[in-house]
């Protein structure tokens, strides 16, 4: 199993919050897309012995997109790479993108899946994010999206956010559980470098996230969701049962993927490369026939420990039976600590992180991780 992720590097607006790889000019849309075109031909070679489980548009925003250019790039993925049949299509959205005639086109191109931009439903939230979208907008998209005929809609809320009450919190599941939504991806609001947030904190325009707010609201939310019949899959991700994100799950278990467009990563089993975070050098490149990218080839204590990080974070947990020798001994040796704290537990098998130790997810990771020698 493997996926193809395609990075569409345009926004409306700015989040105040983010750090991923945009543009809010669109003067290079269409040079940008003739660039994804070509390079999806160009790297036919290296998905030849892989059949391609999922296919994720994200950003940035996929959905400045037209319905017929999303359609453009799924057929030419399918003319290039052995798609499986049923394979999972998702495309990122925000809530203002998704009118009715819009979805019926993502449907007719070839989308099944919709993961939306919520982050709120509360007005005072999304004015302090920066998003382009209003409560009402966030309703109504999903509503839409049912209607139109999608399937599998997942939505994304952030919990943690300077004057969002418990309640309101609340009240954003109990808003998603009740509008068709199969799955949630929530995520605590952090201050990354060199977004407008992270000014704002540096100058103190706003006070920084308060921990404890954000540590309160995970549990809350966790009880929320888990209440509603959502299973917790992944630290970040809830889902209801049998409807899990097939290509993050395969991220989290260390499976193949390419990607496609600026800042996107690849990954063979053994070596990750990473393109240029640029549009027009991205562009130039392509365009010319090579790729700006750099690459790095995976030593063992770095699969280890990436096996370590990504397993950790999930229900499934990490299998010392899955890890060489070295590995297991020392993780066997490290985890016990963990253990007696209540913060991991030991299930057929498979060590995994109790509710409490979820919080500490990242430290205790870090902490197990190897040395190379």
């Amino acid at each position: 199993m493997a996926g193809i992720y395609l990075h569409i590097p345009f926004c409306r607006k700015a989040c105040h919050y983010c750090n991923f790889h945009f543009s809010t000019s669109l003067r290079q849309r269409d040079d940008l897309l003739e660039a994804l075109r070509k390079e999806i031909h160009m790297r036919e070679e290296e998905g030849r012995h892989l059949q391609v489980e999922t296919i994720y548009l994200g950003g940035g925003t996929p959905s400045v997109l037209k319905g017929p250019e999303v359609g453009d790039l799924i057929r030419r993925i399918a003319d290039h790479y052995n798609v499986a049949d049923g394979a999972e299509i998702t495309l990122e959205a925000n809530p203002d993108d998704l009118t009715a005639p819009y979805m019926v086109d993502l449907l007719a191109a070839g989308v099944n899946r919709l993961s939306i931009g919520i982050q709120s439903f509360r007005e005072e939230d999304l004015v302090f994010m920066n998003r382009s979208h209003t409560g009402q907008q966030a309703k109504n998209c999903l509503v839409e999206a049912a209607r139109a005929g999608f399937r599998s809609l997942s939505a994304d809320l952030i919990y943690g956010v300077p004057g969002m009450k418990d309640d309101h919190l609340l009240e954003n599941v109990a808003l998603l559980s009740g509008a068709g939504v199969d799955h949630v991806s929530a995520y605590a609001l952090t201050v990354e470098p060199r977004t407008a947030l992270d000014h704002f904190v540096r100058t103190g325009k706003v006070s920084p996230p308060d921990e404890e707010q954000a540590a309160r609201q995970f549990h809350l939310l966790k009880q929320a969701l888990d209440a509603t019949g959502f299973q917790q899959y992944e630290i970040s991700n809830w889902a209801l049962p049998g409807r899990c994100s097939r290509h993050n799950t395969a991220y989290w278990r260390g499976l193949p993927y390419l990607g496609f467009g600026p800042a996107a990563h690849s990954f063979d089993g053994e070596r990750r490369s990473w393109n240029v975070a640029h549009n027009p050098r991205y562009i130039t490149a392509i365009m010319a026939g090579t790729r700006d990218f750099e690459q790095e080839w995976l030593t063992p204590v770095q699969r280890h420990n990436e096996y370590l990080m990504t397993g950790l974070r999930t229900r499934w947990g990490v299998r010392p039976g899955d890890m060489d020798p070295p590995g297991r001994e020392a993780f066997l040796a490290g985890v016990v600590k963990y253990v007696e704290r209540g913060w991991v537990r030991q299930e057929e098998g498979s060590w995994i992180l109790t509710d409490q130790g979820q919080f500490f997810a990242d430290g205790i990771a870090a902490d197990l991780f190897l040395e190379e020698g």
